[in-house]
């Protein structure tokens, strides 16, 4: 099954596999995606002509005569781009709905999620001298190896550890770029624990005293494979440090060697010095994690994080299955959207695929 057959074809089935029409028409409505049937009857026929535009290759005008050729709908390219302009809100909707996790699969132990922020190139010559993105923030379940929460900003939102809601109990995974205190304070606050790769810099250090901790020095001084040691992180608010577990994996040296040749090629491209501290830290792997000692040792806690790999691969795997690209549109109203419908579609086919046994080239 191809992503063009469930707008055509398929489409009847896709309208169940997305939860029925009660369920498209009272998104739509509640959204004010659909209010008046002006040219297009039902809730289900403008879904199946957004799927048709951000999912084909024909454009607006090619999905305006396909519809009206088919008798789905009798509307013009612009009315049709007006429709697709409030279409965001009813998508993310129909998608969370998707996503909406079932209460039975809490009860297998804890939840395991890995946070990522992919990003697509915004459509204009002017986006893509300043580099416009396009950010989809997600939520990976590890368990069951789908994804759990999406949300489309542009580069202007940083990635945040505490974007996604907390569920009570769970461990979320993430990189470097989600080495926040604050806001690690927030899904520790919810009940959430973390795992998170951290840099030697960009976050206050403390001992058990509340004075600086000298990382580099300590991982200097250290000669075992795994170090582990109790670390504090500082708040830049009033607050008391947050107690973590430092724990760093020194790399083999030829890692090592490739991880320091591509640190100093990066900045020899801009023009900069490298920090010898950068180049000590670049032998080891260094996370921060509040998990329980007894309950996961630091082998455990290494094991977790290596499993960050998965994200990247569900990734690869959804791009191949749906063909996610940069959207042709320079209004956010149309952008946003396209990438939507793609998600959409993707939380369909993604469990067809694993059932039949298709895998994606």
């Amino acid at each position: 099954m191809t992503h063009e057959s469930l707008v055509d074809d398929g489409w009847a089935e896709t309208i169940e596999l997305l939860g029925g029409e009660e369920l498209i028409a009272g998104s739509a409505r509640e959204t004010k995606a659909f209010l008046r049937p002006r040219g297009v009857r039902s809730a289900t026929d403008l879904l199946r002509l957004t799927l048709a535009y951000c999912l084909g290759k024909v454009g607006m005008r090619g999905v305006v005569a396909w519809a009206a050729a088919s008798g789905i709908a009798d509307i013009s390219d612009v009315a049709l781009l007006g429709r697709l302009r409030n279409a965001g809100p009813w998508l993310q909707q129909l998608i969370g709905y998707l996503l909406k996790r079932e209460e039975v699969g809490l009860a297998k132990g804890r939840l395991i999620r890995i946070l990522d922020a992919p990003s697509v190139a915004k459509a204009g010559v002017h986006e893509k001298k300043n580099n416009g993105l396009w950010r989809m923030h997600c939520a990976f379940d590890l368990e069951r190896e789908q994804f759990d929460f999406l949300e489309i900003t542009d580069q202007s939102e940083a990635e945040l550890i505490d974007r996604v809601p907390v569920v009570a109990g769970e461990i979320r995974i993430g990189d470097r770029a989600y080495l926040q205190a604050e806001r690690i304070a927030k899904v520790m606050a919810q009940g959430g624990d973390v795992v998170v790769r951290a840099a030697w810099k960009n976050v206050r250090w403390l001992d058990a005293s509340g004075k600086p901790f000298d990382l580099i020095g300590h991982l200097k001084s250290c000669r075992e494979e795994v170090i582990e040691t109790p670390v504090w992180l500082g708040l830049k608010k009033k607050g008391e440090p947050l107690k973590m577990r430092l724990i760093a994996l020194r790399k083999s040296e030829a890692a090592t060697q490739e991880a320091r040749r591509k640190i100093n090629k990066e900045a020899k491209a801009k023009g900069k010095q490298v920090q010898p501290e950068t180049l000590i830290a670049a032998g080891f792997v260094i996370l921060v994690t509040s998990l329980d000692q007894e309950e996961f040792p630091s082998g455990t806690v290494l094991k977790l994080y290596r499993m960050r790999w998965r994200i990247e691969l569900a990734f690869k795997r959804l791009k191949s299955l749906i063909g996610l690209r940069a959207p042709p549109a320079k209004d956010p109203r149309i952008a946003k959207p396209w990438i939507l419908a793609h998600f959409l579609i993707a939380l369909v086919t993604e469990p067809l695929s694993q059932e039949l046994g298709v895998s994606p080239p």
